[in-house]
């Protein structure tokens, strides 16, 4: 088990002031028997009325509200978290799972719904067929052929940081050669559905001390990855940038069916074309023992994630 702090500041600043319409916030870990939140925090500046939701995910929305003009916007989240996740899982899959490929019961099938099907266009099957050479023979064993998909996506792709808006389809990102960590983790989901597996996205965090792992070159940033249901084991951990298994250095703020669902913080402004001055994003994730009192205080220096 470790303690985390984690301080994800997002800075939006405008050439002249602007009304500022509802923020959506996914900024809160989901908590689990492997997370468990010690404190979490909302600042916001300019002052804003905040509510929270839960969605069809289950994941903790905010939404906050702004009542004057501002040339300025920050808000500050700032958790403080255990991490007790396994560094070497062991996965119980019902027997009927073991080997692929398997049939979901009735019941998991229709809750399953979306996360099964495919959400990009693949009208020649080539996806499809790219995932498909990972199946060795008429019968597979299950985890094997996951692993190996997770390992083929990081062979195929080379990672890249960017911090444009937006995710690559999962042929753009097989046809480009490089990607982002949510491309990596959108070619690894709609790869699995098109082999008949539910899936799902992840947006949260990635704690790196080692600085050995792609997608954060410090001790921690935003990250993506996925999900994958297996009857008997339920919902299992990959992260095809970094080739692993299990959650042990991720921490989850939204699970969602499209990667368009997760996004930290959403919102508009109105205002005129051009007072748009820029965003900056700044991530800290450190064992709380090591973390400065309130997280960093110099300006945000990177927009993005990975």
């Amino acid at each position: 088990m470790i303690a985390l702090t984690i301080h994800h500041r997002t800075t939006y600043l405008y050439h002249r002031p602007v009304q500022l319409g509802p923020h959506r916030l996914m900024l809160r870990p989901r908590e689990s028997r492997d997370l468990r939140l010690i404190s979490s925090d909302l600042i916001i500046a300019p002052a804003a009325t905040v509510s929270w939701a839960h969605d069809v995910f289950g994941n903790a929305v905010a939404t906050a509200s702004f009542a004057r003009p501002t040339d300025r916007l920050v808000i500050d989240s700032m958790t403080t978290l255990e991490l007790s996740a396994d560094a070497w899982p062991v996965f119980d899959i019902a027997a009927a799972a073991i080997s692929y490929p398997f049939r979901y019961g009735d019941d998991d099938w229709t809750d399953l719904g979306a996360l099964a099907a495919q959400q990009y266009a693949d009208p020649e099957g080539r996806l499809k067929a790219w995932a498909r050479a990972f199946v060795r023979g008429e019968t597979t064993d299950t985890l094997a052929l996951l692993k190996d998909l997770g390992a083929g996506v990081a062979r195929a792709v080379a990672y890249q940081s960017r911090e444009v808006e937006g995710t690559q389809a999962p042929l753009e990102t097989l046809a480009l050669g490089w990607g982002s960590c949510r491309d990596f983790a959108v070619l690894f989901v709609e790869a699995a559905r098109a082999l008949g597996f539910g899936a799902r996205l992840i947006s949260g965090y990635l704690y790196n001390p080692d600085r050995d792992l792609a997608g954060s070159t410090d001790a921690g940033s935003t990250h993506a990855w996925a999900e994958v249901f297996v009857p008997g084991a339920g919902w299992i951990t990959f992260d095809p940038t970094n080739r692993s298994m299990g959650g042990r250095n991720l921490i989850p703020v939204a699970v969602a069916r499209d990667i368009r669902q997760a996004t930290p913080v959403a919102g508009s402004f109105v205002g005129m074309t051009d007072a748009f001055r820029g965003l900056w994003v700044d991530v800290s994730v450190r064992p709380l023992a090591t973390a400065p009192p309130g997280g960093p205080a110099t300006p945000p220096a990177a927009a993005g994630t990975g």
